[in-house]
């Protein structure tokens, strides 16, 4: 903590007044310094308040010291919830030093926290702008810049291709008399501006996200077309007529589409913008000017599909282990990752995950040929109104090369207008990656030639879902679950004795075993996947563990010999003593199993600090599984969240033997939470 007391200094006034505010702020900053010492932040920070308010040349001396103590009162008001106050001390702050950086990286860093991230990029901005060799405003501007603009839009800029290819529909829309356009998803502006240069008279553009929309704003006014594109800080859905734009307009130009093509919401933006802001389209074989008629681009799409073999998606879509580092995985718990594709009315989460599968490690083997799964008219209505309300279509596809089933991968073809498509297959360098459906709970994943991969294809909640996917071949069925073969296979049997056969032949579980399905991230279940990864934590923790066991043995023979001096020859010196355990907690991002490895090395008390109920109820299982006395394992946040508690080891004269870290994102950045949870484990001073 800064410590120096900087003297009030005289300026050219003299008399009453001066000496007395020289006084005064002489006695502020005593008292400021000795609020600091006793860590009273906030009556500190009052202090200076008042000092500098009376006398600001001493900004420069106690700018150091202002700042730890602002921070401190900061950490204080937050751990009370109190944000207002919070928020109104870094106003205060900012206005007696504007231009400090350290204080504007600061105050980005409580606004992210507190959610509001684009209120959070423009300080991490200032205080990179204040000082460009300022590393952690810098780390912080590039983090929350990642939150706000996602990758995708850096690569579908670059995508030249793609770019050319709309420009030219565009072209092609406003040239045959469609004049008026409204661009739906705009991004940073670019098909606006493409129109607006093919000569569209009236231009609209709505974007939702407030980073996106000031983007757009600066790119269109950089171009010099500000006055002829009007940009709208809005979802589509929320238009109207004549209160956002004056009338109909004759093209709706977008491209919010992702991998699985309708999980942006095109479908349901389209419907109510042919409802509400769309001239009515042209009928077939009509004749007429294109200005009084609405029309959309892109068109159309097909979407396709192909079942393949790939290590790649296996190992992050299924757990392929039945033993981890010693600890055996039960039958009762089912992995799974989000990406299963069940259809539940309160399902959220993107049936579907995306890879590029060009570049996917290890490549990717094609078990059947590429089929046609569905196609959708953009320009149709009533058809797109009817993709949400279709019962589940059946496609069955014959097997032409053996291998392991994985996933079925799907791409489309966007068709812009007649004459201009665009397709986002493995073999394309576009900037669209390929959707993923990887395949869950098969008996056997093993398929040949003479099979055939079944499937059922929706389109619900606005997403592709591709569920229900089953094996048939030649003499028997291999379902998608086991309630869905069961049926199956049973109503098929003819005889009693085929009956008792199968009956015989299903894996049922015991009558009180507890199922669990546990869902993991994709990261999550290539981890449990890794081997190694375990194995190298179990050696690391055997080896401090053996270099402990000595000062444990000593502790314990001390206690032996103490028992021995105060109780005599009673019949308690027999009784063997009790070592303590060792303590060992686990910190790691997400679900793991290493507090459980832990459990193996002997006499050791593990925590785990998952937080998940369902990913406790797991370990739970695992442990029963594997034959752990009850109790063993605790959850460590359990006793956290008890204001009760204190926030180290229960015991508060027990530190721990061993604390857990697994602190690296892929990218080489440090987890920061992983790391506020390793520092509430330290124990108290």
């Amino acid at each position: 903590m800064p410590n120096s007391r900087p003297r009030p200094r005289r300026g050219a006034r003299s008399g009453a007044g001066a000496a007395g505010r020289d006084e005064l702020v002489s006695r502020s900053l005593q008292s400021a310094e000795h609020c600091l010492g006793a860590q009273d932040f906030g009556t500190a920070y009052a202090h200076y308040l008042l000092v500098l308010s009376l006398a600001p040349e001493l900004k420069d001396d106690v700018k150091e010291t202002f700042q730890y103590t602002l921070f401190r009162w900061a950490e204080e008001l937050d751990a009370l919830s109190r944000t207002q106050d919070l928020l109104g001390c870094y106003e205060q702050a900012l206005e007696l030093f504007p231009d400090d950086e350290v204080i504007c990286n600061s105050m980005g860093e409580h606004l992210f926290r507190m959610g509001f991230r684009d209120e959070a990029a423009g300080y991490f901005h200032k205080a990179v702008k204040l000082n460009p060799d300022f590393s952690d405003a810098k780390e912080n501007f590039y983090r929350v810049a990642n939150w706000l603009v996602e990758r995708w839009h850096f690569i579908m800029l670059n995508d030249t291709k793609r770019n050319m290819i709309y420009n030219a529909a565009i072209q092609n829309a406003v040239c045959l008399g469609s004049k008026s356009v409204l661009d739906i998803g705009a991004g940073t502006g670019i098909l606006s501006m493409f129109a607006k240069k093919a000569g569209a008279h009236s231009v609209y553009a709505c974007e939702l996200s407030k980073t996106m929309y000031e983007l757009a704003c600066d790119v269109v006014a950089a171009n010099k077309m500000e006055a002829g594109i009007k940009l709208l800080h809005m979802k589509s859905l929320d238009i109207e007529i004549p209160k956002h734009i004056p009338e109909r307009v004759s093209l709706v130009v977008t491209e919010t589409v992702d991998a699985g093509l309708f999980g942006e919401g095109i479908v349901e933006s389209l419907i109510h913008a042919w409802e509400h802001l769309l001239l009515q389209p042209k009928t077939r074989g009509e004749n007429g000017n294109c200005e009084k008629y609405g029309k959309v681009i892109p068109a159309s799409a097909v979407i396709f599909g192909m079942a393949v073999e790939c290590a790649e998606i296996r190992r992050h879509h299924r757990v392929g282990t039945k033993n981890v580092a010693g600890i055996c995985l039960p039958t009762n718990v089912k992995f799974q990752s989000p990406a299963c594709s069940s259809v539940d009315a309160e399902e959220t989460v993107e049936p579907y995950t995306t890879e590029k599968m060009s570049r996917v490690p290890g490549g990717y083997l094609a078990l059947t040929e590429c089929f046609q799964i569905m196609t959708v008219d953009f320009n149709n209505l009533q058809e797109l109104k009817s993709l949400a309300t279709k019962k589940p279509g059946k496609i069955g596809i014959p097997v032409i090369k053996e291998g392991i089933l994985d996933a079925v991968v799907v791409w489309f073809v966007l068709q812009l207008d007649d004459e201009h498509s665009l397709s986002t297959s493995p073999s394309e360098e576009t900037c669209w990656e390929q959707a993923i459906y990887p395949v869950h709970d098969l008996a056997d994943y093993w398929i040949k030639p003479g099979d055939h991969v079944m499937m059922e294809v929706s389109c619900q909640d606005c997403y592709l879902r591709i569920q229900n996917i089953s094996v048939f071949g030649s003499e028997h069925e291999v379902g998608a679950g086991k309630n869905f073969t069961q049926d199956k296979d049973l109503m098929s049997l003819g005889g009693e004795a085929e009956l008792c056969n199968a009956l015989a032949n299903l894996q049922t579980s015991k009558p009180d075993a507890v199922e669990q399905t546990c869902i993991l991230e994709s990261t999550e279940i290539a981890l449990l996947n890794n081997n190694l990864y375990h194995e190298g934590f179990k050696m690391a923790m055997r080896r401090v563990l053996s270099s402990l066991t000595p000062e444990k043995l000593c502790q314990a023979m001390d206690t032996q010999c103490q028992n021995e001096m105060s109780c005599g020859n009673e019949e308690s010196n027999s009784e063997e003593s009790i070592p303590e355990p060792f303590y060992v907690l686990d910190v790691s991002e997400g679900f793991s199993v290493l507090p459980l490895i832990a459990g193996t090395l002997g006499q050791v008390k593990p925590y785990s600090s998952v937080e998940k109920d369902q990913h406790r109820i797991t370990l739970d299982l695992i442990s029963e599984a594997n034959h752990f006395p009850k109790e063993t394992l605790e959850f460590w946040l359990r006793h956290v969240e008890d204001e009760s508690a204190v926030l180290q080891r229960p015991k508060s004269d027990k530190l721990w033997s061993i604390i857990i870290l697994d602190v690296i994102e892929p990218s080489g950045l440090i987890q920061q939470e992983i790391m506020e949870k390793a520092a509430i484990s330290r124990p108290s001073s």
